[in-house]
């Protein structure tokens, strides 16, 4: 198995220099704040109404668009929660953060994308905690590797501070020594 480089910083996802960026969607795939809210206002709202012709999607997948004026590829929305029928939330939680991750990796993979920059998925409106956020990625990263997967090569998991930031390192410590 060939894992991906794994690198954490705290930064602005939206100019990480990758192929490839990941959006942390909600399953009907409109664009509100957080990360969403930062892509969408740097990309350009063409990056939204591409979504949204996508969606709705299940929460636990991905779709791909186009990255409008950011510097990417593509921007991948993964659904780590999302609403129901009658607009309640479905929040995030390990499996669906771990499926969104999957998903989007896959994505990455039938695109070829050599590089993919995550956020911290289903921690904003979702209320996942960091830590379990964290393992939850790591995990599904490890698991794409494990499946033979040859891209993306690198991963960067961009987060907004240094608590997140620990809570990936730790996460990717534990994996790494296991």
């Amino acid at each position: 198995m060939t894992e991906p480089a794994i690198e954490v910083r705290i930064g602005d996802i939206t100019t990480v220099d990758t192929e490839a960026i990941v959006n942390a969607a909600n399953n009907r795939l409109w664009m509100g704040s957080g990360v969403a809210g930062a892509i969408k206002r740097a990309g350009g709202d063409e990056i939204e109404r591409e979504a949204i012709a996508q969606g709705p999607i299940a929460v636990g997948e991905a779709v791909v668009t186009g990255a409008g004026r950011l510097p990417h590829k593509a921007v991948i929305h993964a659904a780590a929660m999302g609403y129901d029928e009658h607009g309640r939330m479905i929040p995030a939680t390990r499996e669906t953060v771990y499926a969104a991750t999957r998903a989007a990796l896959a994505r990455c993979q039938e695109r070829q994308l050599r590089s993919v920059a995550f956020p911290a998925l289903g921690t904003g409106v979702g209320g996942l905690d960091l830590d379990t956020c964290a393992q939850a990625i790591v995990q599904a990263v490890r698991d794409h590797a494990a499946s033979g997967a040859r891209f993306p090569e690198r991963v960067v998991f961009v987060v907004r501070n240094e608590e997140a930031a620990a809570a990936f390192r730790a996460a990717h410590e534990q994996f790494r020594s296991s």
